[in-house]
């Protein structure tokens, strides 16, 4: 390209626009296989399914929720406010809570210091709701299970002298 204000030391030489060329070519061979046979863990070249998939009108929605007991016996349901955590990333890492539920102490910790004014949490449940869906459309039928819970130690009472 040439005209004012171009230095014609800046134009890009055939071996630059090789390279250019077959970078291109890789992005674009690597996002169309990422799309067909990848996973999320292989986004950005791979689909990002939450966004790219879709429930059938008539099947079951599944949605993961924290809840939480404190020491006066309340069922709080906990949420991103409550701990800093997002449902997100509990659904992310719900395989490492199932397998190991006390690190579910690390939520109760985190309310604790989010909320020093109210009761500490006893108990935290990671709960699974099925819904059922008609025609696109929930039916009212649902399932709750608890798929990992962790109870806080008893604090022993202090002998009395």
């Amino acid at each position: 390209m040439r005209g004012p204000g171009v230095d014609q030391d800046s134009t890009l030489g055939q071996p630059g626009r090789t390279v250019r060329l077959l970078a291109a070519a890789v992005v674009l061979a690597l996002t169309a296989v990422g799309t067909v046979w990848a996973q999320d863990s292989a986004f950005p070249v791979g689909p990002f399914r939450m966004y790219s998939t879709r429930s059938g009108p008539d099947t079951v929605v599944k949605s993961t929720r924290v809840d939480g007991v404190n020491a006066l016996g309340d069922r709080i349901p906990i949420d991103e406010s409550e701990t800093g955590l997002r449902r997100a990333e509990i659904e992310g890492q719900l395989g490492r809570l199932v397998a190991d539920p006390t690190l579910l102490a690390l939520i109760a910790e985190s309310y604790a210091r989010r909320n020093p004014d109210r009761p500490p949490l006893t108990r935290v449940e990671i709960v699974v709701r099925r819904d059922d869906l008609r025609g696109g459309v929930r039916t009212g039928e649902f399932t709750d299970t608890v798929t990992a819970a962790w109870d806080a130690e008893p604090v022993a009472a202090e002998p009395v002298s």
